[in-house]
């Protein structure tokens, strides 16, 4: 598993050479630093949608709660970062040394979940950016891919799981 987590880390990192391709996974992954974008989506989705603010701003808090999982799993698993030893140069700076899980791909999966149950105007373009947002935090060099996909599985379980309070019925 890690011979593939790296070889696959190494490709996707080699995509970020295009200077396009790498302003966009910059600005991705700075979007998505302490889930500020979905948290803000989904504050605006409360603003805009009266009948169902309950229901957004549960959602948000539910992806805020992705975010402060993966955080707290990081501080127990503490892998380290991809580096040099990698064959990898990170192209952002990061507010922690740890990487398992992706705290970028658990509030993006999160809202994905969230915010797609609530079908919005624009809920389709929720998932391809919360996707893209995962795919950058490899190309930016900072995380393995097993990183990124147990952080959106955590991101997309911790939303499953508060559903029923989400839409307004009581938790289990």
């Amino acid at each position: 598993m890690d011979d593939m987590d790296r070889r696959l880390l190494s490709a996707l990192r080699d995509c970020g050479r295009d200077r396009r391709v790498a302003t966009a996974a910059r600005a991705l992954s700075w979007a998505g630093e302490h889930g500020a974008l979905w948290l803000a989506a989904g504050l605006v989705g409360a603003a805009a949608d009266r009948e169902r603010r309950g229901a957004w701003l549960r959602g948000t808090a539910l992806t805020a709660g992705a975010h402060l999982a993966s955080m707290g799993v990081k501080r127990v698993v503490r892998r380290p970062r991809p580096g040099a030893e990698d064959g990898v140069e990170p192209l952002v700076r990061t507010a922690g040394r740890h990487s398992f899980p992706s705290s970028h791909a658990a509030s993006a999966a999160a809202a994905a979940v969230a915010y797609g149950a609530l079908r919005p105007a624009g809920a389709r373009l929720v998932p391809p950016v919360a996707a893209a947002m995962c795919v950058a935090r490899m190309v930016v060099g900072v995380h393995y891919p097993s990183d990124v996909a147990a952080g959106a599985a955590l991101g997309a379980l911790t939303v499953r799981l508060g559903t029923r309070w989400m839409n307004g019925g009581a938790a289990r």
